[in-house]
């Protein structure tokens, strides 16, 4: 790890990633995002059509009501591959590619599966504003963006042999 310091006997600390590096992660995990989007429609689909039926010929598969449910579905499967990857080792493919891992506030443990749901609600309103939840990071000697405070997470940069 990144030449941890101690400050205080329970805390160490760790070196922050830039916000290119973030920004990287976030590319290689909305492919996989898309890719689980996919196979996500596809079963839906498999069972809308297995309910109501193989629409006629040129004609779109419709989804009443049940398409608000399906919207619903897939944002609780984005959450669930995050905070599932997020608590189990801090890291999703993509963070673990750029070298980043999610710790709690003692920057020693996984986030637990309360503070995943908060970062994973939060994480979209970072980027609202050209991304300002983001730049927020410049602003704290912390250098946590905004779903990071409200999580009480931290995102770290871990060294090379450390991935």
């Amino acid at each position: 790890m990144n030449a941890p310091t101690m400050n205080n006997p329970n805390t160490v600390e760790f070196a922050s990633p830039s916000l290119l590096r973030r920004f990287a992660a976030m590319v290689y995990d909305t492919l996989l995002i898309m890719a689980i989007s996919i196979l996500y429609g596809a079963v839906m689909t498999g069972i809308n059509v297995a309910v109501k039926g193989v629409p006629e010929t040129g004609e779109r598969v419709t989804w009443g009501i049940f398409g608000v449910v399906v919207f619903i579905g897939w944002i609780f499967t984005i959450g669930l591959f995050f905070c599932y990857f997020w608590h189990k080792s801090g890291q999703t493919l993509g963070m673990k590619t750029w070298r980043m891992k999610i710790v709690n506030s003692d920057n020693l443990n996984c986030p637990t599966y309360v503070q995943c749901v908060i970062r994973f609600l939060c994480a979209p309103l970072s980027l609202c504003f050209f991304g300002a939840g983001y730049w927020l990071m410049y602003t704290n000697a912390e250098r946590q963006t905004l779903h990071d405070k409200i999580s009480k997470t931290r995102t770290v940069l871990l060294s090379k042999e450390t991935k």
